[in-house]
């Protein structure tokens, strides 16, 4: 400050005795001391805004085109990862895929054989049924033919005297005795 302070001085200094030799004839082609002074505030505003404008500014421009530069680098990197993580999602699910495939092969294979099990039992069992009915039809079929021929001469008599309308046991019995 004390710097800016001397250096006006000295321009007010330059400028009073520049303002003395007015009365002297101006040739356009020699500088007077006022160009000086004009020079001289010049180059002090350059040097002030060169030394504590331009480097914050710079400094600030830097700092952005650092941050640019690391997000596109970010965007690279993470396009990378994208693709080769889409890349192992096919991989895996086409593994999936041909995982499931095998594992619904086996299921309709093991499924099939399930059912082919079943079906013989089941044959089987309609089998031994049907023998079994069978047996016990022709059991039954035996006892009630045993029946029959025994009830036989019975039952043909009493069909007799219905249709007849005539008793026929009385006579056998009067003729036996």
């Amino acid at each position: 400050m004390g710097e800016l302070h001397s250096v006006a001085s000295a321009v007010t200094a330059v400028a009073a005795e520049a303002a003395e030799e007015g009365g002297k004839q101006n040739n356009f082609l020699i500088p007077n001391g006022t160009f000086f002074v004009v020079l001289a505030i010049f180059l002090i505003v350059l040097a002030v805004i060169g030394t504590f404008v331009v480097p914050p500014i710079q400094k600030v421009l830097k700092a952005r085109e650092d941050m640019v530069t690391k997000t596109a680098e970010d965007n690279r990197n993470a396009a990378e990862q994208f693709t080769a993580a889409e890349a192992d999602y096919k991989d895996e699910l086409a593994k999936a895929r041909g995982a499931a495939t095998a594992v619904r092969d086996e299921a309709r294979a093991e499924g099939r054989g399930i059912l082919e099990d079943m079906r013989q039992r089941a044959n089987a069992e309609a089998t031994a049924v049907t023998e079994t009915a069978a047996a016990e039809l022709a059991r039954q079929g035996g006892v009630t033919a045993g029946e029959l021929a025994t009830n036989v001469d019975s039952l043909s008599r009493t069909l007799a005297e219905r249709v007849l309308g005539v008793s026929l046991s009385e006579p056998a019995n009067a003729g036996r005795g």
